[in-house]
């Protein structure tokens, strides 16, 4: 099991990926708001999608966890 973990602070404008969708390495899986720009959130790694731990419009932490990968 693998953690998707937030690289800055922002709100959750959009999440791309659902709980047990395949995800492949750079592909896009969240959207964050931060300093009035739109990030997206790559996977670093492949695999399927185990739990969503966020929700449009939360605001999330550097750090904070975003999605649990699995095999």
């Amino acid at each position: 099991m693998k953690e998707l973990k937030a690289s800055m602070a922002g709100t959750v404008l959009n999440v791309l990926a659902a709980e047990g969708q395949a995800i492949t390495p750079g592909q896009a899986v969240l959207t964050i708001e931060s300093m009035k720009m739109e990030i997206p959130v790559e996977a670093e790694i492949g695999g399927t999608v185990e739990k969503i731990h966020v929700e449009i419009g939360g605001f999330v932490n550097e750090g904070d966890l975003l999605i649990t990968v699995g095999e």
